[in-house]
């Protein structure tokens, strides 16, 4: 036994040399191989550019889903990856557009969805008169001599669509509880016919003033 082991013992060190440094070689050496099998998935938002400030885009799918390989260097970061919708030149209508993926350096396995159906919608203005409603708690010896709103017409800004849904535009002037003046500035807020508030649309001035009285109610000659 003894004999068989020394046989060729110096071939035997040379291939168990070669061994250890092949196994060393593909253990610590870069290998693109192996760094390719792991791959990580992103959220991305959804961008657009190219687009006049005249205009707005409509769409429903915000986020897009887009794996990439992680580089030896390390883990990828969202902000490293972009999703853009490119609406150069694109005027009001419906289109389906394909999502570009701006990740330099780094290499995009899948991308989810790959297009996005978007409308475009003119930005447009309107002016409508503030009207006044009065909140709060409703007192019999208390009456409103007068109310003036300054400036009486506030001008809507939004998409021609949302325009569209506008009833009017008011302030909310708490009830007092004693005759007094009132004088404060509030903010006009555009109502659908339901008078619920429409937050996509603008209203310029953001602030109003208001000016009244509060007075005391006459009796009643019997």
């Amino acid at each position: 036994m003894l004999e068989r082991l020394r046989a060729n013992l110096g071939l035997k060190v040379l291939a168990l040399v070669l061994a250890v440094a092949a196994w060393g070689y593909f253990r610590l050496a870069p290998n693109p191989v192996v760094a390719a099998r792991f791959v990580q998935t992103l959220n991305v938002p959804i961008v657009t550019t190219g687009l006049k400030s005249d205009k707005v885009a409509r769409f429903s799918e915000r986020q897009a889903v887009v794996s990439v390989v992680v580089p030896r260097s390390g883990e990828v970061k969202p902000d490293d990856v972009r999703a853009v919708l490119d609406l150069e030149g694109r005027g009001v209508g419906v289109y389906n557009v394909p999502v570009e993926v701006i990740a330099p350096k780094l290499d995009i396995r899948s991308l989810s969805p790959a297009s996005v159906t978007l409308s475009i919608e003119r930005i447009e203005e309107r002016h409508l008169a503030v009207r006044v409603r009065y909140v709060g708690q409703v007192r019999r010896n208390i009456v409103v001599d007068r109310m003036a709103v300054t400036p009486a017409e506030v001008v809507l800004r939004g998409a021609t669509g949302d325009l569209d849904h506008v009833a009017g535009v008011r302030v909310d002037v708490p009830l007092a509880s004693s005759a007094a003046p009132f004088d404060a500035m509030l903010k006009p807020v555009a109502t659908n016919a339901a008078g619920n508030e429409l937050p996509t649309i603008d209203v310029e001035p953001n602030l109003v003033r208001v000016q009244g009285e509060f007075g005391a109610a006459t009796p009643a000659v019997k």
